[in-house]
C-alpha cells in the first residue's frame, strides 16, 4: 500500500469515528447546600451594615413619642418631619457649606498628595527611601498632638472663623494618599514616560498627560474618601468655626441639639430627618464612584 493510499484510508477512518463524549461541565448549583454558610455570613453582614441606616429613616418618619422604639417600620408616619427641618434650621446653608469646603479639601488633597507621589515613584535621588518612610510616619503621630501647634498657626495668620483652616492643610498632601498613588504610578511601565522625554515632553507633561489619565481609578477613590471625611467631620468646624453662616452640616447639627438641650424639649425626630437629610449625599456620592472604587481595587490587587 503506497503512502498516499494510506494517509486516505487514515482520513476516512478519523472522519467516520464518532466524537468522543464531551465532558459534562460542573454545574454552579451541584453543592449549593456547601456555599450556603457563606450567604448566611453574608447576608447577617450585610443585614448589621444596613440596620442603622434602616432605624435610622424609621425614626425620621415618626413622631416624637415614638423615636426609640425600634419599630422599623413606623407604626405612625409623620413624614412632616422633614419639612419641619427646612424651618427649624438654615439646613441648605449648611449643606452648602458642607459641599464648598469638601470639593476644595478633596480636590486640594488630591493634587497635591498625587504630585508628591509621582515624585516619589519617577525620580531617582539620594535619601529618597530614607525621605519617603519620614513621610510614612507622619501617619502616627495623633491629630490631637498637633491640635493647638496648628491653631496657634491659623490664628496668628487670622484665618479663624473662617472656613480655609478646614481644607487649606489638605495643600501639603496626605501621607496615607501618598502613599497609595505612589503604588499605582510604581505600575505604569517606565519606557511610557521614557518615551515621552525623547520626543520632548517635561516632567510637568508626564505628570499631566501620563501619569494623571492612567492613575484615574486612584485619583477618584483618594477624593471620594477625602470629601467623606470632611462632609463627616465635626471637630475642625468645632474648633475653627464660631458664626453659624458658616456653620457646615455637622456642626449645624451640634448646634441643633444644643438648642434643644437650652429649650429643655429635644426634638428627636426633626434631628434624626436632619441626619437623614445630611447622609442621602454621600450615599449618591458613592453610588456614583462605585465603579472607579472597584476598578481601583482591582488594579491593586493585579499589580499586588
Amino acid at each position: 500500500m503506497s503512502d498516499s493510499t494510506l494517509v486516505r484510508t487514515q482520513a476516512v477512518e478519523q472522519a467516520v469515528e464518532p466524537p468522543a463524549a464531551a465532558t459534562p461541565p460542573d454545574r454552579p448549583d451541584a453543592r449549593w447546600w456547601k456555599r450556603l454558610p457563606f450567604y448566611l455570613g453574608l447576608t447577617v453582614a450585610t443585614f448589621a451594615f444596613c440596620y442603622p441606616l434602616v432605624w435610622l429613616v424609621s425614626a425620621s418618619l415618626k413622631p416624637k413619642s415614638q423615636v426609640f422604639d425600634n419599630r422599623l417600620i413606623p407604626e405612625v408616619f409623620q413624614p412632616q418631619n422633614y419639612v419641619e427641618v427646612w424651618k427649624t434650621a438654615p439646613v441648605l446653608n449648611w449643606l452648602f457649606n458642607s459641599l464648598t469646603v469638601g470639593i476644595m479639601a478633596a480636590g486640594t488633597v488630591t493634587l497635591s498628595s498625587a504630585a508628591v507621589a509621582f515624585g516619589f515613584a519617577y525620580f531617582r535621588f539620594r535619601f529618597r527611601g530614607p525621605l519617603f518612610g519620614l513621610v510614612l510616619a507622619t501617619m502616627m503621630l495623633p491629630g490631637a498632638v498637633t491640635m493647638i501647634p496648628v491653631y496657634l498657626i491659623w490664628n496668628k495668620l487670622g484665618f479663624i472663623d473662617t472656613q480655609v483652616p478646614l481644607w487649606a492643610q489638605n495643600l501639603f498632601g496626605s501621607a496615607f494618599y501618598i502613599f497609595l498613588l505612589r503604588q499605582f504610578f510604581l505600575g505604569i511601565p517606565r519606557e511610557l514616560f521614557e518615551a515621552a522625554r525623547v520626543d520632548g515632553c517635561g516632567y510637568l507633561g508626564l505628570f499631566r498627560r501620563i501619569a494623571l489619565p492612567l492613575c484615574r481609578p486612584a485619583l477618584v477613590i483618594v477624593f471620594i474618601f477625602e470629601f467623606q471625611a470632611s462632609w463627616s467631620d465635626l471637630m475642625k468646624p468645632l474648633i475653627y468655626l464660631q458664626t453659624p453662616e458658616f456653620f457646615t452640616m455637622p456642626r449645624g447639627l451640634k448646634q441643633l441639639v444644643d438648642a434643644f438641650a437650652l429649650s429643655g424639649e429635644y426634638h428627636w425626630e426633626i434631628a434624626m430627618a436632619a441626619s437623614v437629610i445630611a447622609t442621602v449625599p454621600m450615599i449618591i456620592l458613592f453610588a456614583l464612584g462605585q465603579r472607579h472604587i472597584l476598578d481601583g481595587v482591582a488594579t491593586t490587587a493585579q499589580k499586588g
